[in-house]
């Protein structure tokens, strides 16, 4: 197979309905947007692209990605897989562990797949308008993060373990039926943001008012 030194490919918006086999022959990719087209599904040779860095699948209609997703080792940028059709992510991306920014908005998840909270150099997380109904307890592994998004979901509570994550800067919980939040969140020493806006179920604990007189926002 000829290989070839082109780094960045961008088929934004090209109203692709398969991967092009060209795509493969650039073994020394970094970047690889294929967002806003008409995807049903990726091959399994994606994972052939170690190189890659950043990876843009958002906007298409995927229903699940591949296991060998979980071979893009060189991945640490960003991974896009927002607005899609996903339930569930292979176990294979926990091996995910370089990568510092993913949005899985817009799918169709309940519970936030264990595997994302193996990938520990996390800094930021979207999971912004899905059906999520519960977070699970392992998300305090992601020791590094400083953006949680989860507006627009289901959640009625977070886990306790939340209050671990020590550099978490701002948790956007929006638009979810909370009736309880975990106390230990006003332990969290780098906590600047808490946006509770147009959540009608919540009694307000007298933590929450606390967190506002040493600095933090708490948008009501």
């Amino acid at each position: 197979m000829r290989t070839s030194t082109v780094k960045d490919l961008s088929f934004w918006k090209k109203q692709l309905d398969r991967v092009p086999d060209s795509v493969w022959e650039n073994t020394e990719l970094e970047t690889l947007v294929l967002a806003e087209n008409g995807l049903e599904e990726v091959p399994e040779q994606i994972g052939t692209l170690k190189k890659l860095r950043m990876l843009d699948l958002g906007h298409n209609i995927l229903t699940s990605v591949p296991e060998s997703l979980g071979d893009l080792d060189g991945l640490a940028d960003f991974l896009y897989l927002h607005d899609n059709r996903l339930t569930s992510l292979p176990v294979s991306v926990s091996k995910l562990t370089k990568l510092r920014y993913l949005n899985i908005s817009k799918n169709q998840f309940r519970t936030l797949p264990e595997a994302i909270t193996e990938m520990e150099n996390l800094i930021e997380l979207r999971v912004e308008g899905n059906p999520l109904t519960s977070i699970p307890d392992s998300i305090n592994r992601l020791s590094r993060l400083r953006e949680l998004h989860l507006r627009n979901n289901q959640l009625s509570s977070l886990p306790n373990s939340i209050a671990e994550l020590r550099e978490l800067r701002l948790i956007d919980l929006r638009s979810n039926p909370l009736l309880l939040l975990p106390a230990g969140i006003a332990s969290l020493p780098r906590l600047e943001k808490l946006d509770l806006r147009w959540v009608e179920t919540l009694k307000f604990a007298e933590w929450s008012f606390e967190l506002e007189k040493r600095g933090c926002l708490v948008y009501r």
